[in-house]
């Protein structure tokens, strides 16, 4: 691990080609990964590991250039607001990582908010291959959900600036928080760091790819690669008589919706709730004492699994677009089908009728409808136990997505070459 001067680490991972032998020279990439971790770790700082994994034990000289949000507080405001818009050191930073690496390729998962979009312009300069991973909405949306006041808002998209999010303080529920993202926003559109710079974007689900189109990303740069499960947990034996939530516990994801539905499905199934979050102590205390309902806080995701395994089916009540949830890949991986509201990225995600069957967003009744009709009919949820395996067999695993990645870097380095000779 070597120290570089400033806020980040850089740390170099190199994997010689040890059994990977069946791989051509060519295909060996020397890729460096650049992300900003949350203070909170969430989703993208899980998809960064993986990865960073995948891409070592092919064979491939991976290095990582990672920055943390834990520093913030160390640091002045009136800095990181500047820092925030187009961050000098780190677009200096690159300049010196470029000499070090080398790299084939440099792939993003997030620049926010401490290494801010400079560093886009910095390797398109050094003219070396950018590929960014779309994990959520931020460069159309301030707060990068398109929710607001407990229902999806799209106020903010198509427009250079975000003027709808300031008003309504969407980032962080402060105004002058949400003034500083929707300015850097709307100067980076404004600069074409998004149009220029960027040689692929990666979206994880058709729907979150069709958003960003239609909010002025170009329709040629964005490729469509889902996430995986690093490992094969293996196929459940679906024996348990219950169902299972996983995930945050807060409105957007549906939770108080789903445990209204169990005040009259609590005598048919019981329902383990897995996950915290800030509706934690209010849905306890409003919830708990309900037959059928059963709260096991935050679990391992070996336990997740194990817990998957057994279950009937998974409940995800979202009512928000999300981006690619790893909770229904992971059910598809035990073969655990799911019932999810009919919204954004689940509606392509659940295959109605197949792997899942979907509801109405936020509706109680349609929920118990729905389940009810799934418990009334056990020949069509125990085919799409199989259809679910299948899916993630076809689409989520480790091996699968290595090949998609060589093709994204493929193509972002043909999309280089490509400039250059229209330059020229």
């Amino acid at each position: 691990m070597l120290d570089v001067k400033g806020l980040t680490t850089l740390q170099v991972f190199y994997y010689p080609f040890r059994q990977h032998l069946h791989f051509h020279l060519e295909y060996l990439l020397r890729i460096l990964l650049i992300h900003n971790f949350y203070q909170e770790s969430g989703g993208e700082d899980q998809v960064f590991y993986a990865e960073r994994s995948l891409l070592e034990e092919n064979g491939h000289s991976v290095y990582s250039y990672t920055v943390h949000n834990d520093q913030i507080p160390n640091l002045n405001k009136f800095s990181l607001a500047l820092s925030t818009l187009w961050n000098k050191n780190a677009y200096q930073k690159m300049f010196e990582l470029t000499k070090e690496v080398r790299p084939d390729v440099v792939h993003f998962h997030n620049t926010f908010p401490l290494l801010s979009p400079s560093v886009f312009h910095a390797f398109k300069k050094l003219k070396i291959p950018i590929v960014l991973t779309l994990h959520n909405f931020r460069l159309l949306c301030p707060n990068g959900f398109f929710f607001r006041d407990q229902k999806v808002c799209e106020d903010c998209l198509g427009k250079i600036f975000a003027w709808p999010a300031v008003l309504h303080s969407c980032y962080r529920s402060n105004q002058a928080f949400t003034l500083g993202v929707s300015s850097m926003l709307g100067l980076h559109k404004a600069l074409g760091t998004w149009t220029q710079c960027v040689d692929i974007f990666v979206s994880l689900t058709d729907f979150t790819k069709q958003k960003f189109i239609e909010g002025g990303i170009p329709e040629n740069k964005v490729v469509e690669k889902p996430n995986f499960i690093s490992s094969d947990p293996g196929i459940g034996s679906n024996e348990g008589t219950y169902a299972i939530f996983v995930g945050r516990l807060s409105h957007e994801k549906g939770v108080v919706t789903m445990l209204e539905a169990w005040k009259e499905l609590g005598h048919l199934i019981p329902l383990k709730v897995v996950g915290v979050g800030p509706l934690h102590n209010s849905v306890i205390e409003t919830y708990s004492g309900l037959p059928g309902i059963e709260f096991l806080g935050r679990r391992s995701r070996d336990e997740v699994f194990q817990l998957m395994k057994s279950a009937s089916v998974l409940i995800f009540p979202s009512e928000c677009y999300e981006n690619l949830p790893m909770t229904i890949l992971e059910a598809y991986a035990v073969g655990l089908p799911v019932i999810a509201s009919d919204l954004g990225s689940m509606k392509s995600l659940v295959l109605e009728g197949q792997t899942g069957i979907h509801f109405m967003p936020g509706n109680i009744k349609d929920l118990s409808e729905k389940l009810i009709w799934l418990l009334n009919h056990p020949k069509d949820l125990s085919q799409m136990r199989l259809l679910a395996r299948n899916e993630y067999e076809n689409k989520y695993t480790a091996t699968r997505n290595h090949q998609q990645l060589m093709e994204i870097y493929s193509m972002a380095r043909t999309t280089l070459s490509s400039n250059k000779s229209s330059i020229i």
